[in-house]
């Protein structure tokens, strides 16, 4: 029995390896493309055009450089391209100082490494600076002079950018992908928060507190994936015209943020007030059946920048913005019935919360606390 439950074990546990194995090589496989034509090309254009021997360090230079994280992007690439390049340039010019040797190999990297700290704070650059002008002194020289290997690197740096800036990769992908994540995520803790409000149940508004909390992945992923997409619709004529959206992604990402952070103070504060008794079961509806309201006009927003044609998106934010509006216009304490400080204290809380989503739906800030009514 405990030998067919060990196989049993070692079975799942194989097949749940592969499947993910397999799925990885499925998702990696146009970087995989990439690298071994960005590699090969660069080895071939050093070797044939150029005339080195052996320019292995431009295979290495343009394999580093392009990568396998899910961050690669145009400064990463840079950063990679340059610190390769770098470190075999101070290599080789360190070597034709101190020659070659263990000794020399020390002196080699204990300066390269303190270059590298002074040039720049990245622990990629760094690190490949270091390992490139150690390979250059303790690797033999070759026929093709005292920079052939530097020239080398130049090229496959090169090549990675060139692979990088004129891939067919939709700059918009990423961010729209992150930013709709954290837009489901926001109108999923909306309406679980409506759940627990017309319940009266606190402990269902700290889950939907937890639920708010755990966004915060995501939410730091979002100007990563804004920067990278901007910098490849700069360098990369097929898609300049997406700058525009980029911007507008940009905008939505900067309110949704703030959105979501005064979520989880509305959410904290809700769970106390119904601990407390301070809001009775009618105010109760009232406020759940507001925040239903508010997260369509979420799954709106999310809408518009998923759709794929312009016109479809304008649409989207449209009416995002008119139901919004419209909610900003119902925050006073009465219309909710509730009074004290405590009840009262929730609708205040939900005025910012209004006025960064119609940021984020493409009204200004300043006429966006217009449409508040006064208090």
């Amino acid at each position: 029995m405990e030998i067919e439950n060990a196989l049993g074990k070692a079975k799942g546990f194989t097949w749940r390896r592969t499947r993910a194995g397999l799925l990885r090589v499925r998702n990696s496989l146009p970087k995989i493309v990439q690298a071994t034509i960005c590699a090969v090309g660069a080895f071939w254009f050093a070797e044939v055009l150029l005339g080195h021997e052996g320019p292995i360090f431009a295979a290495t230079s343009a394999l580093i450089a392009l990568g396998f994280g899910s961050d690669t992007h145009l400064r990463r690439t840079m950063e990679v391209a340059i610190g390769c390049t770098l470190g075999i340039a101070v290599g080789d010019i360190l070597l034709t100082i101190f020659g070659q040797g263990l000794w020399q190999a020390g002196v080699v990297l204990f300066i390269s490494l303190m270059l590298a700290r002074f040039l720049d704070r990245g622990t990629i650059f760094s690190t490949q600076l270091g390992l490139q002008a150690l390979l250059v002194v303790l690797l033999p020289p070759n026929a093709d002079g005292v920079f052939g290997r530097s020239i080398d690197a130049i090229i496959g740096g090169v090549f990675a950018l060139f692979i990088v800036a004129l891939s067919p990769r939709d700059p918009r992908h990423e961010p729209v992908q992150e930013l709709q994540k954290l837009l489901r995520e926001l109108s999923g803790t909306l309406q679980d928060s409506a759940a627990a409000l017309a319940r009266l149940d606190s402990t269902g508004c700290w889950h939907a507190l937890v639920r708010a909390r755990a966004t915060q992945p995501t939410m730091n992923k979002i100007p990563a994936a804004l920067r990278a997409a901007l910098e490849l619709a700069t360098i990369n004529p097929v898609y300049r015209n997406r700058r525009n959206e980029i911007n507008r992604l940009r905008r939505v990402s900067e309110g949704i943020d703030l959105a979501v952070r005064n979520t989880r103070v509305f959410t904290r504060r809700m769970a106390s007030v119904i601990s407390h008794d301070a809001i009775s079961h009618e105010s109760a509806e009232l406020l759940a059946a507001y925040l239903e309201q508010v997260a369509e006009e979420v799954n709106l927003i999310n809408r518009s920048i998923s759709e794929r044609t312009i016109p479809a998106r304008m649409r989207a934010e449209h009416k995002a913005r008119e139901g919004l509006t419209l909610a900003a216009g119902k925050l006073l304490p009465e219309k909710f019935h509730l009074s004290g400080v405590e009840g009262e204290g929730l609708v205040l809380l939900l005025r910012p919360f209004l006025v960064d989503l119609m940021s984020a739906a493409g009204i200004e800030h300043d006429d966006a606390v217009r449409y508040l009514p006064k208090l």
